[in-house]
């Protein structure tokens, strides 16, 4: 379904934006906390308890504390203005339900890739996944408590992120990080818009 274009009732078309953000990330980074710290509605979640199936699949070691996993989606909605609405999307983490992934990023205009710096290994299917869609994203590194802290610019060379996509701190729980999270990732859609638009141009 595609969010780029939709109304909000008793308003005129022109006036109402909408978009679609897609939260991503690895097993357990925090991406159903993000889209719960800032939704409006109440949040909906797919989560399931997680059981021994998952044994030898999810690496559950450096978040002993999770008890449960999205299987689906995690789906959300904040007012950023009056003029902007947007439709939060929180993808599954686990590698086997990513196939899920190519449905869920469809009508989006950017994403944010939850980076979790005590498995930074973890982070580069993801960030790997959106390179290869063409899909604008910045990568928002989740400052757990008691986990490995680094220089916004360390992040970047361990996982080799280009310099074109932004890389901001944040705290998944706290609602002003989270919305500083979805303005970059705005901002990013739109200046690489722009941007594209602007060598189409030259082009032509």
């Amino acid at each position: 379904m595609d969010y780029a274009s939709s109304e909000r009732a008793g308003a005129p078309p022109s006036e109402i934006i909408s978009a679609k953000i897609v939260i991503a990330g690895g097993f357990g980074v925090g991406k159903t906390t993000m889209v719960g710290a800032v939704s409006e509605i109440e949040p909906l979640t797919t989560e399931a308890v997680m059981t021994s199936a998952g044994a030898g699949i999810d690496d559950a070691s450096k978040v002993p504390e999770k008890g449960t996993t999205t299987v689906a989606m995690d789906f959300g909605r904040i007012t950023m203005a009056e003029d902007l609405i947007l439709y939060l999307f929180g993808t599954p983490g686990q590698t086997r339900f990513w196939f899920m992934w190519d449905e869920l990023i469809r009508g989006a205009v950017g994403a944010a890739v939850l980076v979790d710096t005590r498995r930074l290994t973890d982070a580069f299917a993801p960030l790997d996944y959106f390179e290869n869609r063409h899909l604008p994203y910045l990568v928002a590194v989740n400052c757990f408590d008691e986990a490995p802290r680094y220089e916004p610019e360390e992040v970047r060379e361990a996982l080799a992120i280009p310099a074109r996509v932004p890389l901001i701190m944040c705290d998944a729980r706290h609602r002003e990080s989270v919305k500083a999270v979805l303005i970059g990732v705005v901002e990013h859609a739109m200046a690489t818009l722009v941007a594209e638009h602007e060598q189409g141009v030259g082009v032509g």
